[in-house]
């Protein structure tokens, strides 16, 4: 095992933990309190709720990647194709399940993110 993938990949999380906490708390919070958001389709609902999850799925895929780097860390060989396809297939369904729910189904990035899941996913399970 190759602990400088496990210290980066640790990072990684720490990181992602710290970045959805903080920027709750200190950015989005604050943000949000202004009356002067922009109304996107007609509401700044959509501009929140547009900035809310694209902050998390910041985290979400760095959290993705830290995965990425453990299986790097731990295996070798052709084994670890198919498990960082499976960490890129599973990122992204993430992503456009929280896209698709969060902007209930307003923005349109969750049919791409689904998409590439799909793709990723198929290579995956015929890998």
């Amino acid at each position: 095992m190759d602990l400088r993938l496990v210290l980066a990949a640790s990072l990684l999380a720490a990181l992602g933990l710290a970045h959805s906490y903080l920027g709750e708390r200190y950015l989005l919070v604050r943000l949000f309190r202004r009356s002067d958001l922009p109304k996107l389709l007609g509401s700044d609902w959509f501009t929140r709720r547009t900035l809310r999850f694209a902050w998390h799925l910041t985290t979400l895929t760095w959290w993705g990647l830290a995965g990425i780097l453990l299986t790097l860390a731990e295996k070798e060989g052709a084994s670890v194709r198919s498990d960082v396809l499976g960490w890129i297939a599973g990122v992204f369904l993430t992503c456009g399940v929280v896209a698709l729910l969060a902007s209930r189904a307003r923005h349109l990035a969750w049919i791409v993110f689904l998409a590439i899941a799909a793709l990723v996913g198929w290579v995956w399970v015929g890998s």
